[in-house]
């Protein structure tokens, strides 16, 4: 069978209605994950390290648990497994005449569930990363924990977590493809059923992994402007671009206030 051209820069410049209804549930999807799961990790990362024994046993459970089985299984058993046992029910929602079906409040919640459990990793290390000499003075001027923890402690450390977290995304919106098993219509499940009508296999799932690196090169390039805004506000320089982050380009150290300010050909 012969590569129909005409067929693929059709659906890759002039997509259909089903799929482009199928890419933004994608992000909608990723998006509110996302959103969902740096608040849990955040609360996880908290318990973690919490003084109170229990707390810090329950978060590392969740994490052992979450993490040691895969999202898959995960899935399967928030929509199916808890509604074959009556333990509990997804059933569509209407938010305002805006209808959420099931299956795409299991998806959220399965995807926050597991990216939270390796987020509050991420947010833990970054806490961590600042030295206990800042909490201690923050004290010392009398602020509470909770104070020093959002005026101090987070602000410093998130410009190391950035990164990271920046990564998770990029790998949950990927993620995505495996919630067309319980029926979510994303770009994934919306390609499998073009494929399925026209018997262009290869055409088609060639125009969904361009629209798949599409969209994380787009958050590639948010996130490597959040990163350079995040490092000018500690006096750190990045001379990387884009282009750099992309594809492995050659990338000068970052400069320092001393260096930018020693450097003629900075301030040019």
């Amino acid at each position: 069978m012969n590569f129909d051209w005409g067929f693929f820069w059709k659906n890759l410049i002039t997509p259909g209605a089903p799929f482009l209804q199928g890419l933004a549930l994608t992000v909608l999807i990723s998006v509110l994950a996302m959103a969902g799961a740096l608040v849990v990790g955040l609360v996880i990362a908290m318990m973690r390290r919490s003084s109170f024994a229990p707390l810090r046993v329950i978060a590392s459970l969740y994490i052992w648990l979450i993490r040691g089985t895969p999202l898959l299984v995960q899935l399967v058993i928030i929509y199916t497994g808890f509604a074959a046992a009556n333990v509990f029910r997804f059933s569509d929602v209407d938010l305002g005449g805006i209808l959420i079906k099931a299956a795409i409040q299991a998806a959220i919640v399965g995807l926050i569930m597991n990216e939270s459990a390796y987020i509050s990793e991420i947010i833990r290390a970054g806490l961590d990363s600042v030295p206990i000499g800042q909490t201690e003075a923050a004290q010392a001027l009398g602020m509470s924990g909770m104070s020093a923890m959002r005026w101090i402690i987070l602000p410093q450390s998130l410009r190391l977590m950035v990164p990271p977290l920046g990564n998770s995304f990029n790998g949950l919106m990927k993620s995505t493809s495996i919630l067309s098993v319980i029926g979510v219509s994303e770009m994934f499940l919306v390609t499998q059923s073009i494929s399925a009508a026209s018997f262009r296999t290869f055409e088609i799932f060639a125009v969904v992994a361009i629209y798949y690196l599409a969209l994380t090169t787009i958050w590639t390039v948010i996130q490597s402007a959040i990163e350079k805004k995040l490092n000018a506000r500690v006096g750190i320089v990045t001379t990387a671009s884009p282009w750099q982050r992309l594809f492995g380009g050659r990338r000068s150290a970052p400069l320092t206030p001393v260096t930018a300010l020693s450097d003629p050909g900075v301030l040019k």
